[in-house]
């Protein structure tokens, strides 16, 4: 008897790629369903500002129209469609939830535990994409990428930013800093060593690898961290440890004119404090790629500084994504059909 797969993608995750490497990795003993959401090309939800389902972070769609979907499925792929206990209440038959993210922030997990259903995630597959990124970012800061283009679009021939006391440093002169040191962190980490830069990293949960040690990266406290570092990158999660832990005594710890860069989550950093210290010029310039609240509101105050460099959080969008999601996804699945254990649990 074919085991039924409800997959919940968008137009990023698509549901046509899940179901492709499902049925390659499962044969034709799966009976696949799909429903195409249309994030994001519409906004998704975001509980970290206060949200409809208790606990639930970024996630998007109806809880009652997303279970009638589901139905008598068995196994359930998804990338933000919630699953909250009530949910859980509805679906009897459900018993594995695989997650292409990184963290299954749309999942209630101790309600997923109290109905006994297996909850998997697809952690690093968006690790090379935002390292990728990060390093675009810290470019654009430290060489002035966007101060010069932001010019030229405006009419006016910045020479001046060939100026001594204008002009940007090169990354091999500079200290960066790594908050975190998970599947990003650490690619980072690998991708600056082609600079020549001395690298630091503070992550009190895991050691730096051997090789990242044998190579002159340093593991140290935060607070040394923010002292040392022209440049400090933030690849952390968000937990209650976390949250906001970038404030105003951090952010007057990091050196004048360093720059910050968040391509990690919103809610790590108080932007009422990055902003003071951004138009005081203590902070020479930050790149941020998420918020606190998405969409950012069209009148947000960092919105108008010269010394910004905004994206809509997109570190992580990439074709490749896609497929590593998907290839993880699918072998997670298989995993289960055959009783095996599985390779992320949550």
């Amino acid at each position: 008897m074919s085991k039924s797969i409800a997959i919940v993608g968008d137009r990023f995750m698509l549901p046509s790629v899940f179901a492709e490497h499902i049925t390659e990795a499962c044969g034709n003993g799966v009976d696949i369903r799909v429903l195409e959401q249309p994030w994001p090309d519409e906004p998704m939800e975001h509980g970290y500002a206060g949200s409809k389902l208790d606990g639930l972070k970024e996630f998007m769609g109806q809880p009652d129209e997303i279970a009638a979907f589901i139905g008598d499925a068995e196994l359930l792929v998804t990338h933000l469609a919630p699953i909250s206990r009530s949910m859980l209440e509805r679906l009897p038959r459900l018993k594995f939830i695989a997650v292409s993210r990184g963290g299954p922030v749309n999942i209630d997990m101790q309600a997923a535990r109290d109905h006994n259903v297996l909850v998997v995630n697809t952690p690093g597959r968006n690790a090379s994409a935002v390292a990728e990124f990060t390093i675009g970012a810290i470019l654009a800061e430290t060489r002035l990428i966007r101060s010069g283009h932001e010019a030229l679009r405006a009419g006016e021939w910045r020479g001046d930013l060939y100026r001594a006391d204008r002009t940007g440093r090169e990354l091999g002169e500079m200290t960066v800093g790594i908050v975190g040191y998970g599947a990003i962190g650490s690619r980072v980490v690998k991708l600056l060593k082609a600079f020549g830069c001395k690298i630091l990293v503070a992550d009190p949960y895991v050691q730096i690898s051997t090789q990242d040690r044998n190579d002159g990266v340093e593991h140290v406290a935060l607070g040394e961290l923010l002292g040392r570092a022209d440049v400090v990158t933030l690849h952390a999660r968000v937990t209650p440890e976390t949250t906001r832990f970038i404030g105003r005594d951090e952010l007057a710890r990091i050196k004048r004119g360093a720059f910050l860069i968040n391509t990690a989550r919103g809610p790590l950093v108080d932007y009422e404090a990055l902003h003071d210290a951004l138009v005081s010029g203590h902070l020479g310039g930050a790149m941020l790629d998420t918020f606190a609240v998405e969409p950012v509101p069209p009148d947000w105050p960092l919105l108008r500084l010269p010394n910004v460099t905004l994206t809509p959080h997109i570190a992580g969008a990439s074709v490749r994504t896609v497929t590593v999601a998907a290839e993880q996804a699918a072998e997670e699945v298989r995993r289960f059909l055959a009783g095996e254990p599985p390779l992320n649990p949550c």
